[in-house]
C-alpha cells in the first residue's frame, strides 16, 4: 500500500519503467551550446512572445468559436528575480459575464495535458481506454464534452512540466517549487497574475484539479481566498488524493482496504456487463459495514476471516486461494496481474479493465510499466507539442514533458503533507457559504479510489447545505472521462454546479 504522499502519488510512474538516466538527461539544464539568453546563470533560449489562433469546434450542433493563446508567466522571488516561468493555454469566447475556470494535472510532474485534450478542452485526442495504441495517428477532433461552452478555460502547466521551466538549479527548484507547500503558493499566485494581467479579477471563477491537481486544489482554493484575496464560485476534483494517511497502516487499521476494494468489485461487474450505482450501493455498504468490523476482530474471531474471504470471493470473482492467503486484503498490484494472469495481460491501476501483455509473466514481481501510463504519453505529447508550435504557433524548441520524473525525483514533503488537503477543503466550504465542489470519481480507479472521497465528505460537518459538497462515480477509471458517456455524465454534472442549462 502506500507510505507517503510522494509515493503514493508517484508509485505509478515508477511502477511504469520511466527511463530515468534518459529523462534525467534531459531536465531543466539545457545543453550548453544552445544559443540563449543568459538568466541566472543558465544559458536559456528566451521563451517567445504570447502567440493566439482562433478556432472553432462543433458541440452538440453548435459552433462554438474561441481564441488560443499559449503564453508564460513568471515566478518571481522575494527579491523580485525570475525564478521559474510557467506556460499556460487559455481558451477564450467573447460573451459578458463568462466565468473562467483554472485547470491543473497532478504527479507530481504531470502538465495540464490530460485535462485540456482529453477531458474539458475544446479539442481532444484519443487515449486512456482499452484498444487506444500509442501509435496511432495523434489527430485532435472537436470534443464532445468540453467545457468552453460555459467557462473559458486555463490550463497551467506547473514548474518542470509541459514547457514551464525553473530558471535555478535543482537545490533551489526543489526549495522554490518542488514541495507540497511552495509549491501550492507559486500556483496560487500564477492564478492572481493570470486574472490581473487579462483584466478577470471581477469574473466568477472556477478551479478543476485531477489527482495531485486534486490535492492542490482544495489547498490553492483556501490560499487564494485567504491570503491573495480571490474567491472560487466552485471547485470540481476528478480523482483527487485528498488524505495520504488513510492509506496507511494497513496491518491495523482497515482503511486501506475499505479503499480499493469496492473499485475492484466494480471492474468485476464491468466485466460482467452489470455495473450500476444499484449494483454498487450494497457494495459500499458492505465494505464500511461488515468488511471493516471483521477485518477489525483479527484473529478475536476466527469466523470473521472466513467470512470475509467468501465475501471478497464472490464480489471479485477472484480465484477463492488468491483471496484466501491474502486474508481478503487485496494489494493492488497483486490483484492487477492475478485478475488477468491466464491471459498474459496486466491490469492498469488506473482501470483495472485496460490491460497491456506482461512481457514478464514468471518474475515474482510486476517488471514492467503500467498499461495505461505507458500509453498516453506518445499521444498527448505528439498532439500538445504540434498543437502549440504549429497550430497556435508558439515557437519553442525545448523539451516538452507530459510526465516528468525529474519532478518526481526532486519533490520534497513538507511536515504537513500527509495530512493531506481535507482541512483545507472543509475550510474552503466553511469561509465561503457560496462555495460548491464536486468530487468526481471511476470506480474502477486503483491509484486515486473513489471509496477515499466517500469516507470523507461522509465525515465533514454539513455546513449548512450538506449538497454543496457531493461525490459522484462514474464507469471507467482514473481517467474516467476517456469514456464518451462518463464524460457525458460528468458535464451534466459540472453545468449544473456552474448553474448553467
Amino acid at each position: 500500500m502506500r507510505k507517503s504522499l510522494q509515493t503514493a502519488l508517484l508509485a505509478a510512474m515508477v511502477l511504469a519503467g520511466f527511463n530515468t538516466s534518459l529523462l534525467a538527461a534531459d531536465s531543466h539544464k539545457p545543453p550548453p551550446t544552445q544559443d540563449a539568453a543568459s538568466s541566472n546563470g543558465f544559458h536559456l533560449p528566451p521563451f517567445p512572445a504570447d502567440a493566439h489562433v482562433t478556432q472553432s469546434a462543433t458541440v452538440a450542433g453548435k459552433t462554438l468559436k474561441y481564441t488560443v493563446t499559449v503564453g508564460s508567466l513568471p515566478v518571481l522571488d522575494e527579491k523580485g528575480t525570475t525564478i521559474g516561468e510557467v506556460v499556460f493555454t487559455a481558451y477564450t469566447m467573447p460573451g459578458k459575464d463568462r466565468p473562467v475556470t483554472f485547470a491543473l494535472n497532478g504527479g507530481p510532474g504531470a502538465s495540464s495535458v490530460y485535462l485540456n485534450l482529453g477531458a474539458i478542452g475544446p479539442k481532444k485526442v484519443n487515449f486512456g481506454v482499452e484498444g487506444d495504441n500509442p501509435s496511432d495517428p495523434a489527430t485532435l477532433h472537436d470534443n464532445p464534452g468540453t467545457w468552453l461552452g460555459f467557462t473559458d478555460l486555463v490550463f497551467i502547466d506547473p514548474i518542470g512540466t509541459g514547457f514551464s521551466r525553473a530558471l535555478v538549479d535543482d537545490k533551489e527548484a526543489t526549495k522554490q517549487f518542488y514541495s507540497t507547500d511552495t509549491d501550492i503558493k507559486y500556483l496560487s499566485r500564477i492564478v492572481y497574475d493570470w486574472l490581473v494581467k487579462n483584466g478577470r479579477m471581477t469574473s466568477r471563477k472556477y478551479l478543476v484539479g485531477e489527482s495531485y491537481g486534486g490535492f492542490r486544489g482544495p489547498r490553492i482554493t483556501d490560499y487564494l481566498q485567504t491570503q491573495l484575496g480571490v474567491a472560487m464560485s466552485g471547485v470540481v476534483l476528478l480523482s483527487p488524493y485528498l488524505d495520504p494517511a488513510a492509506s496507511d497502516d494497513e496491518n491495523v487499521s482497515p482503511l486501506p482496504w475499505m479503499q480499493t476494494l469496492p473499485s475492484i468489485a466494480a471492474a468485476h461487474l464491468e466485466r460482467e456487463h452489470k455495473l450500476t450505482a444499484d449494483a454498487m450501493a450494497p457494495i459500499i455498504e458492505y465494505t464500511r459495514g461488515e468488511y471493516a468490523a471483521d477485518l477489525m476482530r483479527g484473529r478475536s474471531d476466527p469466523q470473521a476471516t472466513d467470512r470475509v474471504v467468501k465475501k471478497v470471493t464472490d464480489l471479485t470473482g477472484l480465484d477463492p486461494l488468491f483471496v484466501k492467503r491474502s486474508g481478503g486484503r487485496l494489494e493492488t498490484q497483486a490483484y492487477l496481474r492475478e485478475v488477468y494472469r491466464a491471459e498474459g495481460r496486466l491490469g492498469s491501476r488506473y482501470d483495472s479493465n485496460v490491460t497491456a501483455w506482461d512481457p514478464f509473466p514468471y518474475a515474482p514481481h510486476q517488471q514492467t510499466g503500467d498499461p495505461i501510463l505507458n500509453g498516453i504519453i506518445a499521444p498527448t505529447t505528439s498532439a500538445m507539442v504540434n498543437f502549440v508550435t504549429q497550430t497556435v504557433g508558439w515557437k519553442y524548441a525545448g523539451r516538452y514533458n507530459a510526465l516528468s520524473y525529474e519532478v518526481n525525483k526532486l519533490w520534497h514533503e513538507d511536515d504537513d503533507a500527509n495530512q493531506g488537503s481535507v482541512s483545507q477543503l472543509r475550510e474552503a466550504v466553511a469561509n465561503d457559504p457560496g462555495l460548491r465542489v464536486l468530487i468526481a470519481h471511476g470506480w474502477d480507479d486503483l491509484s486515486c479510489p473513489f471509496m477515499a472521497s466517500v469516507l470523507i465528505v461522509d465525515q465533514m460537518p454539513a455546513m449548512g447545505d450538506p449538497t454543496r459538497v457531493q461525490v459522484k462515480e462514474y464507469p471507467g477509471g482514473h481517467m474516467f472521462y476517456a469514456r464518451q458517456d462518463s464524460q457525458a455524465a460528468l458535464t451534466s454534472d459540472v453545468r449544473e454546479l456552474y448553474g448553467v442549462k
